[in-house]
């Protein structure tokens, strides 16, 4: 069976999206907007919504958020206070937050997220990132961020802390027991006493976990010290994988390495990311593609791409070949280093490829009728050997209501995917 699910968001993926004349005008801060669209996800029975995260205005491009902030969709509510609100506005759907392991510290996330994992009744899950920028690091005191490998380091020490401070209450510690005055059974509540490179906390949690295994663990990312630390600890995979052939490559090679580090490797689920746009016909997706590409900023993919490279691209000339970038890229390497060089072997300049990165942001894009964007979805599965899909609208709400009413039924129609819950909690629905 396939899992699925929905990254949420009020202006989509396509960096022209926000600006097609069916997409949502909604505040991206009213809270209402991210229910109705949980809701959808929901009554569709997907595994779960996703909040992504960044912790800055992307400045890299020029120095300033001024390109950025004219040239594409910017401003969204923090993501533990929306899975707050949504873990008691929804009733079955997994809900998954996007934490920097970077930029926070762990005893505060272990707090937070054990709390709402009580809210929901075990439907929540963490995506445990490094974040990318120094735009980021200048919002916490620093002036530029952290190197790849120092910075993959930390968050493997982060998520070991956190599932450490999750496991300090064992099962049976609270028995409130009135007539001998016993709360809880002190040999079952214990300190972690921690010390790494990076971390050192004492524990242990000051509340107790909702269940004994925790919330789960999602890390996204493709490089080499995001397998190595993500083969290690994470329970779902969501990779940036633009076609079939790299996508089969990186999920043998993953498993590969699950299985060296002794776990089960078909005990991680990979949810790659996919937009669909979906029509009636594949002629009218294709032409709301176009229509897509042509509401694409010229400035939008180069603010993004800088932002997301940690580097200025307003260094070079648009109209040239797009330089060699190798050494530059500082922020996420695993999805820019192939990009830059695949393009530079197709001869296309700075400016072509930002403007092909805006479309879909490097990942895989399905466009056709609901029986052609299901028949490409499957394809995927059974070819690439993912485990589904983390379902990226091109614009909301019109791009995800076809795909909920169209392409939903197609999948449960030909069995691949479930008509309904078969459990309360997001691992009964992943089958972890």
């Amino acid at each position: 069976m396939v899992h699925l699910a929905l990254f949420l968001t009020l202006s989509g993926l396509h960096l022209g999206g926000w600006r097609h004349a069916d997409a949502s005008e909604a505040d991206h801060m009213d809270i209402r907007a991210y229910v109705a669209l949980a809701h959808k996800a929901e009554r569709a029975a997907l595994d779960m919504v996703f909040i992504a995260d960044k912790l800055a205005i992307d400045g890299n491009y020029g120095g300033s958020i001024a390109a950025t902030v004219t040239s594409r969709a910017v401003g969204s509510p923090e993501p533990l206070t929306l899975l707050s609100a949504l873990s008691v506005l929804t009733d079955r759907i997994g809900l998954a937050a996007t934490v920097s392991t970077t930029y926070t510290e762990p005893y505060h996330v272990a707090r937070m997220l054990g709390s709402i994992n009580h809210y929901s009744r075990g439907r929540v899950a963490w995506n445990a990132v490094t974040s990318v920028s120094d735009s980021e690091a200048q919002n916490f005191g620093r002036k530029r961020h952290l190197e790849h490998a120092e910075r993959y380091d930390r968050a493997g020490e982060f998520i070991e802390v956190v599932n450490a401070l999750w496991r300090s209450w064992q099962p049976g510690a609270v028995v409130r027991d009135r007539e001998s005055g016993v709360y809880a059974q002190a040999e079952h509540v214990r300190p972690i006493h921690y010390e790494g490179q990076h971390l050192r906390v004492a524990g242990p949690l000051n509340l107790p976990p909702y269940d004994d295994l925790g919330p789960v663990l999602i890390q996204a990312g493709v490089s080499e010290y995001f397998s190595h630390v993500a083969s290690r600890h994470a329970e779902v995979i969501f990779p940036v994988l633009p076609n079939i052939s790299r996508a089969g490559q990186f999920i043998s090679e993953f498993r590969g390495k699950v299985a060296q580090a002794g776990r089960d490797p078909h005990r991680v689920r990979i949810l790659p990311g996919c937009v669909p746009i979906v029509a009636e016909t594949t002629a009218q997706a294709e032409a709301l593609q176009e229509e897509l590409d042509a509401l694409i900023h010229p400035l939008a993919g180069l603010t993004f791409m800088s932002g997301s490279m940690n580097h200025d691209l307003a260094l070079y000339p648009q109209d040239e070949l797009i330089p060699d970038l190798d050494t530059e890229i500082r922020g996420s390497r695993g999805r820019f280093v192939p990009l830059v060089a695949d393009a530079r072997a197709r001869g296309m300049t700075l400016e072509q490829t930002a403007l092909s990165y805006a479309r879909n942001l490097s990942f895989p894009t399905f466009v056709g009728s609901p029986t052609a964007v299901a028949d490409q979805m499957i394809s995927w599965t059974e070819d690439a050997g993912i485990d589904g899909f983390t379902i990226i609208p091109p614009y909301c709400p019109a791009s995800d209501d076809l795909f909920f009413s169209s392409v939903v039924p197609e999948l449960q129609r030909r069995g691949v995917f479930r008509r309904d819950y078969e459990g309360n909690t997001l691992r009964d629905h992943l089958k972890l």
